[in-house]
């Protein structure tokens, strides 16, 4: 896909729309796991619109997915939309009608299939500095 200048400038804001953290520092979650930032994922349309993905990685995840509640997990992916997708969207231009939020066991180009790489999804409608649920 070609990017405009418009989508070139939303990618530089994306990146600087909030406080920078260190390369590979992890950002630590309600339930008192961490996750560490992967990329994000602009420009490749979804379901509902314009989208950004939000993409993590936690080494872990298959276990955590077996071993807690969903509850516990659909709360940090909240906590991960509300504390760090929403920050950086809000001065991008074009509001995004989607932002996904994913974890992964390892990072993976993004449209690649690797059967081998356990995920979660969630996705979310920005509204009023609020992440609100749409289900995924």
């Amino acid at each position: 896909m070609r990017i405009g200048q418009t989508m070139k400038a939303a990618l530089i804001a994306l990146g600087c729309a909030a406080p920078a953290r260190a390369e590979g520092a992890g950002i630590a979650l309600p339930s008192g796991r961490e996750v560490v930032f992967h990329d994000v994922v602009w420009g490749e349309p979804g379901p509902a619109g314009l989208t950004v993905r939000f993409r993590f990685v936690e080494a872990d995840i298959a276990a955590v997915i077996a071993a807690r509640p969903y509850e516990e997990l659909e709360a940090d992916m909240e906590f991960l939309c509300e504390s760090y997708a929403i920050d950086r969207i809000a001065n991008i231009g074009p509001q995004p009608s989607t932002v996904m939020v994913s974890i992964s066991d390892r990072p993976v180009e993004f449209g690649e299939p690797d059967p081998a790489v356990t995920q979660v999804f969630e996705a979310y409608r920005p509204e009023n500095g609020a992440c609100l649920w749409e289900g995924y």
